[in-house]
């Protein structure tokens, strides 16, 4: 069992994906670095940052989406 998240195979490719966007972005045209590329930099982190957090905020009476 995991000790921590960190410790999660599936943390760590989130995390591989991250740093994989941002080599990606990097390349973009200057006039996409804030616009598309920021939006694709910040839901790769979002998506290590949740697993961390153990999964996304469910608000109160908002279902999660069905898996």
């Amino acid at each position: 069992m995991a000790n921590s998240f960190r410790d999660l195979r599936v943390w760590q490719q989130a995390v591989d994906l991250a740093l994989a966007v941002y080599k990606a972005t990097g390349s973009f045209p200057k006039h996409e670095i804030y616009g598309l590329a920021q939006q694709m930099r910040r839901a790769a982190v979002s998506v290590a940052s949740n697993i961390g957090r153990k999964g996304p905020v469910v608000r109160q009476g908002v279902p999660p989406f069905p898996i």
